[in-house]
């Protein structure tokens, strides 16, 4: 089985992610007031762990921590207070589950506290654009980095029309190249390249036709020769499509995921853990059979 895997596995923690075998779960918590998905916990570190006792129980495989909220339009954190609302949390969780901790951070002061805490991954929205250092410190903790490809420098947020904007000749080919070059530069800066996820950046400056596409298109990433990682979860391409709000967004996150997984998708990120880690499994079933000789 080992010479039938597509990448060396990736260690984090006390786990081991074999790619190729499945699809992992990360599934969501934002330890925020301002969630875009309306499930932040807030400062409240008893819901944060009941959370994710419960994700746990679903089958979960790694939890996302986040102290700032990624909708568009919304406010950066100072370091101080993002430090403040994860490092609290993230200590209670990594010494009551099993589950490993990812910190979702681009700011190289929260994640290194955040690791200090018992995080196990970094989650970088910004692929080292913001802070290079992120790589540096991947490196010196021998954790895996993800890097997304986030074009809101480039396209940014119209707050007319409630949306991200943007205007690529081809999306695919910028996703493909900011990946490449974030890759690069984490490489080069001491992290090993089994260390690294790469994430295309659903919702993260591309309109929603743009992630439509992306995620049609997901194979292309192949060629980066890393596991993908990809997070339609609740985002607003599915409401787009079905004119439904974020609260009613399960079935087409679940369509997303499918068709994530079909094209490429190693790892999802998610909010509804137990519905997603259903429709992987038999995503898996369907898709991944012939691939390990069934």
């Amino acid at each position: 089985m080992e010479g039938k895997l597509p990448f060396a596995p990736t260690r984090c923690g006390g786990i081991e992610f074999r790619w190729g075998e499945r699809t992992y779960v990360m599934g969501v918590m934002n330890v925020t007031p301002d969630s875009f998905s309306g499930d932040g916990v807030g400062d409240d570190i008893e819901a944060a762990l009941a959370q994710a006792r419960h994700m746990a129980s679903e089958g979960v495989d790694i939890i996302d921590v986040g102290g700032e909220s990624t909708r568009p339009g919304s406010a950066p954190v100072s370091v101080d207070e993002e430090i403040r609302r994860v490092v609290p949390v993230i200590e209670r969780l990594a010494s009551e589950i099993s589950v490993p901790i990812s910190i979702d951070t681009y700011k190289s002061e929260v994640a290194r506290r955040a690791l200090e805490a018992g995080a196990k991954m970094i989650n970088d929205q910004w692929g080292l654009k913001r802070d290079p250092n992120l790589a540096e410190l991947a490196a010196e903790r021998g954790v895996p980095l993800v890097l997304m490809s986030n074009q809101r420098d480039k396209g940014g947020y119209d707050a007319s029309i409630q949306r991200d904007t943007a205007d690529y000749e081809d999306v695919m080919a910028e996703v493909t190249s900011s990946l490449k070059t974030s890759m690069e530069l984490a490489v080069s800066l001491g992290v090993p390249q089994e260390n690294v996820i790469i994430d295309p950046g659903i919702g993260f400056g591309k309109t929603w036709q743009q992630d439509l596409e992306i995620i049609q298109r997901l194979g292309e990433l192949r060629e980066l020769g890393r596991p993908i990682l990809v997070g339609p979860s609740r985002k607003s391409l599915i409401g787009k499509v079905l004119g439904l709000p974020v609260s009613d967004r399960l079935e087409g996150t679940a369509a997303a995921v499918a068709i994530a997984i079909a094209n490429g998708a190693d790892m999802v990120r998610v909010h509804d853990v137990q519905q997603m880690v259903r429709v992987c499994r038999m995503s898996d079933a369907l898709i991944r059979r012939e691939q390990d000789g069934s």
